[in-house]
C-alpha cells in the first residue's frame, strides 16, 4: 500500500461554526478519494482569532470536523493550531492506495466519457448566502452537497476502464476539465446542460455570482471554445467546495460506474468526452 498525504484549509461561507467544520473536513478528505485512496486517520490544522472567536465557537468548528472524521471511519489524531487574524480550519487527510491503482487527473484518452458526481453551482448559493438571498432549503442543499464525502473514490482505484479522476473545486468544472484535457493532450467536449443544484438557476437569472467565477475564466478562458458570457459559463466557471469527482472512463464501463454511483449515493450523470485535438475544453452547442 502506497500513503497518500493531503493538506487543504478552508474559510467560512456559513456562519454556523459546526457547519463550517464540517465542510471544511469534508473538503480536505476529498483529495485523498480522487487519488483512489481510502483515508486512515488525519491531523487538525486550526487558526482562529483567539480575541474574537469564544473557546465554545472554536470548539464547535473542531466538534464539526470530527464528526465528519467519524463517519469517514478515521480519528483525529492530533494536529496544530496558532492564533490567526482570520478564522481558518483543514486538515492534513492521510490514506492508502496500492501503488499501482492510484489515480491522477492525468490518465484520460481520446474515446473516454466523463461523468460528474456533484451537481454545480456551491459558489453560488454560497455568494447567496452571504447576501441574505438563501432560504432554508437553499441552505439545506447548500450543506447536503459540501458535506457529502466523496466515498466513490476509493471504490474506483484499480477499476477497469476508469483513467483518470480528480475532484471539482475552486476551479470550476471549466477549469478542472481542462486539467484533464492537458493531461490527456486531447480535447475535452462538455455538455451545455451540466447538473444543476436546486434553486441555483434562478439565483444566476437573478444576477448572483462569485467573483472567483470571473477569475477562473480571466485565467483559462483562452483555452476554451464555444462558451459565450452567460449564465451557463457562470455555472461552468463556478467554484465549488467540496465538489464532485469528475471521471473519465472507457465508454463500455459506464453503466457499471454509474451503478457502482448509486450504491455510494451518488448519481454520476455524463458531462462529456474526451476526443483528438488540442488540450482544450469545447463545450458543444445545445
Amino acid at each position: 500500500q502506497a500513503l497518500v498525504a493531503t493538506t487543504d484549509f478552508f474559510m467560512p461561507v456559513v456562519d454556523d461554526p459546526f457547519d463550517f467544520g464540517r465542510i471544511a473536513a469534508t473538503n480536505a478528505l476529498s483529495d485523498v478519494y480522487a487519488m483512489g485512496g481510502t483515508p486512515i486517520l488525519a491531523l487538525a490544522l486550526v487558526g482562529m482569532p483567539v480575541n474574537v472567536l469564544s473557546t465554545r465557537t472554536i470548539g464547535r468548528i473542531l466538534q464539526g470536523g470530527a464528526s465528519v472524521c467519524a463517519a469517514a471511519g478515521i480519528p483525529v489524531a492530533g494536529g496544530h493550531s496558532i492564533d490567526s487574524v482570520e478564522p481558518i480550519y483543514g486538515l492534513v487527510a492521510l490514506g492508502l492506495v496500492h501503488p499501482d491503482q492510484v489515480l491522477t487527473n492525468r490518465g484520460a484518452r481520446p474515446g473516454d466519457v466523463l461523468m460528474l458526481t456533484k451537481a454545480l453551482g456551491v459558489g453560488v448559493l454560497s455568494a447567496a448566502f452571504k447576501q441574505g438571498k438563501l432560504d432554508k432549503d437553499g441552505y439545506r442543499t447548500l450543506m447536503d452537497s459540501t458535506t457529502k464525502l466523496n466515498t466513490l473514490g476509493a471504490k474506483l482505484a484499480g477499476r477497469a476502464g476508469v483513467h483518470a479522476v480528480t475532484d471539482v473545486t475552486g476551479f470550476g468544472l471549466l477549469g478542472h476539465a481542462l486539467e484533464v484535457a492537458r493531461g490527456a493532450g486531447a480535447t475535452v467536449e462538455l455538455t451545455p446542460d451540466p447538473p444543476v443544484l436546486a434553486g441555483v438557476e434562478r439565483l444566476l437569472a437573478d444576477g448572483v455570482r462569485t467573483g472567483a467565477s470571473g477569475r477562473n475564466w480571466a485565467a483559462y478562458g483562452h483555452e476554451v471554445e464555444g462558451l459565450a458570457e452567460g449564465a451557463l459559463r457562470d455555472l461552468l466557471t463556478d467554484p465549488q467546495t467540496s465538489g464532485g469527482l469528475l471521471i473519465a472512463a472507457d465508454a463500455a464501463e459506464v453503466e457499471a460506474l454509474q451503478a457502482l454511483a448509486r450504491i455510494e449515493g451518488f448519481s454520476a450523470p455524463v458531462v462529456g468526452r474526451v476526443v483528438e485535438g488540442p488540450p482544450r475544453v469545447r463545450v458543444a452547442p445545445r
